[in-house]
């Protein structure tokens, strides 16, 4: 691929002895939902009022999100209205900050302040540019120059802000230097320092420092230098919140901001679902996920997840892909065959040690966690007998013993490889059916007894019945220490014995007054192979015997098909 020469590497900010690499994240920053503003001029068609009130009230509700930045009302007449209708609706809890967005213009700067008026609590954003890309092609000045534009906005928004601070409205204050990535370090520092001063920020006020990765243009191993290097030489520390807001153009939103936490960062803007600008914004379900499975409270609750991706689907109009993050609508499903297997043994190591801890192979959380009923598992041609054991299991309650697992699993291959699509369960259930259920050829079990007698003390089950081969009926009867013993001894002189009983397996498949019992019994047959047979009774014994003829009408077939 030619022409990458024109392209101007980043250049990593040089920093000593960081610090960040041996950091753990431990606990949640605090998070800021800038949906309504980012995400929403991200759209194709931007979201209406109604729009926007279902996911305000999503993200504050039911999430439990509590500062969210709901628009740019100096910049468009749609969200100044959704500013003024979340005021004077009374939309917005006690405990609900939002977050309004403003260039460092001093009459988007005034209009503003008139639209957030009669809210109780405020965050006030104001930015400028302030990369040596942005100061070279659109400002065409210095970093002294892109300073004064944002001094001079911080002098504005403190002296309009006293009347209203006078008030009693929760009223602060957030800077970003845009493109903060694409900063020179020490120029970055001297600016935000210089806004903390014009701000009049203290340890007791601080003021919000949203350091955005606008283009994200290094590894996150370089942000998180960039970070921890902004920190140390930050003076006045104490008087600032640290603050991120990472775009994805590198795909790297997820780490960035993570590398950026490690860093000393306390605080996330992020968009459901990493919607946004261009590539994206950084994804807060993802994020917030990631923490919960290294046993991190989040602080946000994504328990009822399809009711969120419902929501956002409507309102946005934007997919969430198959394979998104905790989301998606396969990233619960293993179609490879030793996944499968490792989940299922997952799923049973847990239920046998009765585990409070999650431990399931190839699955990083619980789906059950999202309020989700994914399943696990699904069938393709990749994959393996695991797989299917476990969903005729799981869905359909037949518990097959292991042994039993390569032989339905082939039948089950053989039937992906012939349609050449994904198998649904109700199909696999249908295969069990054919194979082992409906075996009624060429033996049929046309009436069946069972009786039990005690003789000497002991135990002695009798069977007799009747077996249809084609048009001709036959009477068989015998005994044996138990129903199986008993049905073997009967078809003694049908040469029906042939087949050596190895293994034999039986559960409940239901519950109440209408439950069955099935059966499973594993033959060998004369050349060494094995064969199962199932069998369902209400009554186990029959439920067993039936087994018995299943496997043995399945023997039979392989032979001759072996003859053939």
């Amino acid at each position: 691929m030619k022409g990458f020469d024109k392209y101007i590497p980043f250049r990593p900010q040089p920093i000593e002895n960081r610090t960040w690499p041996d950091k753990l994240i431990t606990k949640a920053p605090v998070w800021c939902s800038v949906d309504l503003r980012d995400g929403n001029q991200a759209l194709i068609d931007p979201m209406n009022m109604a729009e926007k009130l279902e996911m305000f009230h999503m993200l504050v509700d039911e999430i439990g999100v509590r500062e969210v930045e709901i628009g740019f009302p100096s910049a468009s007449a749609t969200d100044y209205e959704i500013c003024r209708e979340l005021i004077d609706g009374k939309h917005i809890p006690e405990d609900v900050t939002i977050q309004v967005l403003v260039q460092a213009r001093e009459h988007l700067i005034r209009k503003t302040f008139e639209a957030i008026q009669g809210a109780r609590h405020v965050i006030f954003h104001f930015y400028n540019s302030t990369s040596w890309l942005q100061r070279e092609v659109v400002f065409q000045t210095d970093v002294e120059g892109v300073k004064k534009i944002a001094t001079d906005a911080a002098d504005l928004i403190w002296e309009m802000a006293q009347p209203v601070l006078a008030s009693g409205v929760d009223l602060r204050f957030e800077y970003s230097p845009e493109s903060f990535m694409g900063t020179e370090m020490d120029a970055a520092v001297d600016i935000c320092g210089a806004v903390l001063d014009h701000l009049h920020a203290t340890a007791e006020r601080p003021v919000i420092l949203n350091l955005p990765t606008t283009v994200e243009n290094c590894m996150p191993n370089q942000f998180a230098d960039e970070i921890e290097y902004f920190i140390r030489k930050l003076p006045g520390r104490e008087r600032a919140i640290i603050s991120l807001h990472p775009h994805n153009d590198r795909g790297c939103g997820i780490a960035t901001a993570e590398a950026g936490l490690l860093a000393g960062a306390e605080r996330v803007e992020a968009c459901l679902f990493g919607n946004g600008e261009r590539t994206g914004n950084v994804d807060m379900v993802t994020l917030a996920l990631n923490m919960y499975v290294q046993g991190v409270d989040p602080e946000l609750d994504f328990s009822r997840m399809s009711r969120i991706i419902e929501m956002y689907r409507r309102c946005t109009r934007m997919p969430i892909p198959e394979r998104q993050p905790y989301a998606g609508s396969l990233v619960f499903t293993a179609f490879s065959g030793s996944h499968q297997d490792a989940i299922n043994k997952g799923f049973n190591y847990m239920a046998q040690h009765h585990s409070d801890k999650w431990m399931v192979p190839y699955l990083p959380i619980n789906p059950e966690d999202l309020g989700c009923s994914y399943e696990p598992v699904r069938i393709n041609s990749q994959s393996g007998k695991g797989g299917a054991a476990f969903i005729m299991n799981h869905k359909f309650g037949f518990d097959m013993p292991k042994a039993m697992h390569p032989e339905f699993g082939a039948i089950v291959q053989k039937e992906s490889d012939r349609v050449g699509v994904e198998l649904k369960a109700e199909t696999l259930m249908r295969l069990f059916e054919e194979s082992y259920l409906q075996v009624n050829e060429p033996y049929q079990l046309l009436e069946s007894r069972l009786s039990e007698q005690i003789v000497d003390g002991q135990a002695i089950s009798c069977f007799s019945g009747k077996l249809g081969y084609g048009d001709v009926v036959t009477e068989v009867s015998g005994e044996g220490n138990g129903p199986v013993d008993a049905f073997f001894h009967a078809v003694h002189d049908l040469r029906l014995d042939r087949f050596e009983f190895m293994d034999y397996k039986e559960h409940a498949i239901s519950s109440g007054s209408d439950s069955q019992a099935v059966a499973y019994i594993q033959l060998r047959l004369r050349d060494g192979r094995n064969v199962f047979g199932v069998g369902m009774h209400h009554n186990i014994s029959m439920a067993s015997i039936r087994a018995v003829l299943c496997a043995i009408n399945r023997g039979i077939r392989m032979e001759k098909n072996t003859k053939d």
